[in-house]
């Protein structure tokens, strides 16, 4: 069980997934080119942002920004999974779930406290890459990327909506949740797959649906 009065360490068994098959001479190459999506998903969401501006249209675009990088910063992870390049998913990633948080909290809450919230909430965020990489210590991270998910379905049962449909949240909610037992099911899936596909590819998978979702909804209510 984890103790957060002390240091988390980063598991190096983390680093150690289940598919190494190497195709076009891409090594892992399932879990580098199934980032794709998210440079897909996130790209389709700042050309739609540009056309069509909704409430909060800055902070949607820094989310879409955020994870147009994760599939960079993810791809190129996924090539040498270590530390030191975990560093790059971690960071858009955090950008990401910064945003997501930040847009949710001026649609449900208060935008003017959100709008100032969100360079401190950003830096907090970013920092706490920043912290593990330089003291391996997890605990800032943890927060930052549980701590939203935490906090936003308390938004969602106590703040009515102003325009982001409620179900659309808890379905994007849904995704990231699948998302996540993906990521602990890589080997499992793997080979009840028959070596077909990993678990930690159909994370990926999830998680840039989920990410999709939120242009749904969003184009739902343009």
């Amino acid at each position: 069980m984890i103790s957060w009065r002390q240091p988390i360490l980063q598991n190096q068994s983390y680093h150690r997934f289940a598919d190494t098959r190497m195709w076009l001479g891409t090594p892992h190459a399932a879990d580098v080119w199934s980032n794709l999506l998210f440079v897909m998903v996130g790209i389709a969401g700042l050309i739609w942002l540009g056309r069509r501006p909704v409430p909060q249209c800055w902070m949607w675009m820094v989310f879409f920004g955020g994870v147009t990088l994760v599939g960079f910063g993810s791809a190129y992870y996924h090539l040498n999974p270590c530390d030191a390049t975990l560093v790059w998913d971690r960071l858009p990633m955090t950008v990401a779930f910064i945003s997501f948080f930040a847009a949710l909290l001026a649609e449900r809450w208060n935008e003017r406290m959100a709008t100032g919230l969100f360079v401190p909430l950003l830096a907090f965020g970013l920092g706490s890459v920043v912290y593990w990489h330089y003291t391996g210590d997890l605990r800032w991270y943890g927060v930052v990327q549980f701590g939203p998910m935490l906090a936003i379905p308390v938004l969602l049962v106590l703040r009515p909506a102003r325009y982001l449909r409620t179900g659309d949240v808890w379905i994007v909610l849904g995704w990231y949740a699948a998302a996540k037992m993906l990521e602990r099911v890589d080997a499992p899936v793997f080979a009840a797959s028959g070596g077909v596909v990993s678990g930690h590819t159909l994370k990926h998978v999830a998680a840039a649906t989920g990410c999709g979702w939120v242009l749904r909804a969003l184009a739902r209510c343009a």
